[in-house]
Parts: C-alpha cells; sequence; structure tokens
C-alpha cells in the first residue's frame, strides 16, 4: 500500500476535482488542508461533498477522512470499480461538473461505467450536458475509446435552482489509448446548435434560433440549431432556455459555445434576442482562439495524453486557460509528466490568436483493474 510518505499535500479548496481524479488515476493518496478555513462557512460545500460520495461509489477500497468542520479532507484512492451506478448531484453545481470527471475516469474502470446522474443539466458555471456530448465524446474517440455502449443521454432537462434534469452515460472500458497527434484544426465546414426551452413558452427557443443565425449566416451557409422543448415531467423543476453552438471543422475539431438563461428569481430577466446573439458572439470568439480542442476540454485531452502508450502526442491548443495551466503542475506532480510547449504566432497558416503546441510522451498507463500491485 502507499505509504505517507507518497502522499501529497495541498491547501485550499481550488482544484479540488483535478486532485481527487488524479490521485484516484494515480493511486497517490492526498491530503487538502485549510479548505475555505477563514470563510463565514467553512469547510467543503455540499457539492463537493457530493462529489467525494460519487468517488467513493465508483471505487472499492477508498478511504476518505474529513475532519468534523470539513476543512480537511484526506482521500486514499481504492480501485476504480465501475458498473451501474445512480447519483444524486448537488443543485449548487451542473451536471457537467461531475461529467468531466467521469470522462477522465471512465475507460479504466473494471467493468463497463453506466451511470445515471440526476440534477442541473444547464447552467451558466459548468459546461453544459449538450457541449460534453458533442465535443468530449468525439475527442474520446480519438484515442480509441469507442464503441455500442459509448453514449451520453439527456433523458430530462433540469434548469437551476430547482434541477431535475436526468442524464444516462455508458463508457466501455479501455486497456491502453492511442497515442495522437493533433495539429491541424482545418477549416469550419458547419455549425450546429441546441436551443432549449424548459417550462416557458416553446416560441422563446425559435426567438434565439433566429437571433443566433441573424449573425453566423455572415460566415457560413451550413447552420442548423435544433430545438428542444421538452414538456411534464421532462423540464425539469424550474423555467429557462439557452443555447449552446458547436462548429465542426473539415478534420473532425469540435469548438463550442454556450449561454443559459438566469435562474429563476437571480438577475435581470435575459431576452432570448440578446442571448442568442451573444452566443453566436462567444462561439467566434471561440473559433479565433482556435486549436484541435476547444477551452472546455483543453485538461481533458492532456490527462489522456499523458496516460496514453510510451509514444509522442501532440496537440495544437488555443491560449491556455488558467484552469488548464493548474492542472498541468498537478500532472506534473502526480505523474512526473511534463509537456513541451511551443508557441505558435498567427502568421499565414494559422489564423485566429496565438496557438500553443503541447507535445509529450505518453507514461503507458495501462489498466490493471484486475491484477494487484
Amino acid at each position: 500500500m502507499a505509504t505517507q510518505a507518497h502522499s501529497l499535500s495541498y491547501a485550499g479548496c481550488n482544484f479540488l476535482r483535478q486532485r481527487l481524479v488524479l490521485s484516484t488515476l494515480s493511486g497517490r493518496p492526498v491530503k487538502i488542508r485549510r479548505i475555505r478555513a477563514r470563510d463565514d462557512n467553512p469547510g467543503l460545500r455540499d457539492f463537493e461533498a457530493s462529489f467525494i460520495r460519487l468517488l467513493d461509489k465508483l471505487t472499492n477500497g477508498s478511504r476518505i477522512e474529513i475532519n468534523q468542520t470539513g476543512t480537511t479532507l484526506y482521500y486514499q484512492p481504492g480501485l476504480l470499480y465501475g458498473g451501474s451506478v445512480e447519483h444524486d448531484c448537488s443543485v449548487l453545481r451542473g451536471i457537467g461538473y461531475y461529467l468531466e470527471a467521469l470522462l477522465c475516469l471512465a475507460p479504466f474502470m473494471k467493468h463497463p461505467l453506466k451511470i445515471v446522474l440526476r440534477g442541473v443539466t444547464n447552467d451558466q458555471v459548468d459546461p453544459s450536458v449538450d457541449v460534453l456530448k458533442a465535443t468530449a465524446l468525439p475527442l474520446l474517440k480519438q484515442f480509441g475509446i469507442d464503441g455500442e455502449s459509448f453514449e451520453l443521454k439527456i433523458l430530462r432537462r433540469g434548469m437551476p435552482p430547482g434541477g431535475g434534469g436526468e442524464v444516462l452515460f455508458s463508457c466501455p472500458v479501455r486497456k491502453v489509448l492511442k497515442p495522437v497527434q493533433l495539429t491541424d484544426p482545418g477549416k469550419i465546414k458547419r455549425i450546429r446548435g441546441m436551443a432549449y426551452s424548459v417550462r416557458v413558452s416553446p416560441q422563446m427557443a425559435n426567438r434565439i434560433v433566429d437571433s443566433a443565425r441573424s449573425i453566423l449566416n455572415k460566415f457560413i451557409p451550413d447552420i442548423y440549431i435544433y430545438t428542444d422543448h421538452m414538456k411534464g415531467v421532462n423540464s425539469g423543476k424550474s423555467p429557462g432556455f439557452g443555447l449552446s453552438l458547436v462548429a465542426e471543422t473539415t478534420n473532425g475539431t469540435f469548438l463550442s459555445a454556450e449561454l443559459a438563461s438566469n435562474p429563476q428569481g437571480q438577475g435581470a430577466a435575459v431576452l432570448p434576442e440578446d442571448l442568442g446573439r451573444n452566443c453566436a458572439k462567444l462561439l467566434l470568439e471561440e473559433i479565433y482562439r482556435g486549436g484541435c480542442v476547444d477551452s472546455t476540454n483543453q485538461s481533458l485531452v492532456l490527462l489522456l495524453m499523458t496516460l496514453g502508450q510510451q509514444d509522442v502526442s501532440k496537440v495544437l491548443l488555443g491560449p491556455l486557460s488558467p484552469y488548464t495551466i493548474e492542472f498541468l503542475r498537478h500532472l506534473k506532480s502526480f505523474f512526473q509528466v511534463m509537456f513541451k510547449i511551443e508557441t505558435k504566432p498567427c502568421g499565414e497558416e494559422l489564423k485566429g490568436g496565438d496557438k500553443v503546441l503541447m507535445t509529450c510522451v505518453g507514461i503507458g498507463f495501462s489498466n490493471l483493474s484486475k491484477t494487484l500491485k
């Protein structure tokens, strides 16, 4: 078993999810102190506790110790078990908060994962289930994670503050990951979108579509934005509407942007026209930043490259987000992997913002869930 000497120590509540996910994959225990120690309401929040409970359901033999005030957490990971799981997520954060971690862990389970998550499917903080379905799943397929049982389905939509959404995610198990060379993003060939509305007039979705198209039609003709109006029990507990847009390139890169209306009773009312226009502008900004992976999935692609076979993987990214920069530091702590980072200023070949070429050699991580170390 891992001794205390091998455990990593951190302070503060930032990047808690990253640390726990990497701890689970690397098998290194982690101790996190001073979680919101000076806050009026110290300790772990409800959504973080829910995330720790989810990890406990997915693993076998994890040891989790939390002190009385919730300001110190010790986590010794067990083996990733998988199987059929149901989990009620906290409505303070979207289901995307939990799904992002599951996308990192699911391929390395002992049994294929089939999980039902309940909570908020679309909010203003976390990536929505629509965007993860459109961008993260194709990315995992590049690494050889694919099969009939690989799917992400929205059974019910749920908006904050009430939630009430339901999502089914199933993922096959892989022993090793393929190395990737994603260096040419290609040109944008089509834009797809999903305008959804729950517990408001179905006309809202149509108004969003018209306003988004008024901007995007100037650039490309192949645009199709679906409308999704769920009724009755499938529409969750709170009213709301929103839009997620995904641009696909000739080389199979997906860049996304999304916006959701303010939660019921919070902030000013949002006009569907403004929301549609702003979301279209966000997509254009994401296309300008460019790269072969959009900014929501940067940390996911870097993790999969690190865990790949002992071969060189390369990926071209747009400007790194602060979250990704911290993730690179964590990859060095947990896996001793360092990336070669080359900046590619925008010139003749590369349009848009400055790009970063990330190169690393995988650690040859293999799914050893059936054998004991």
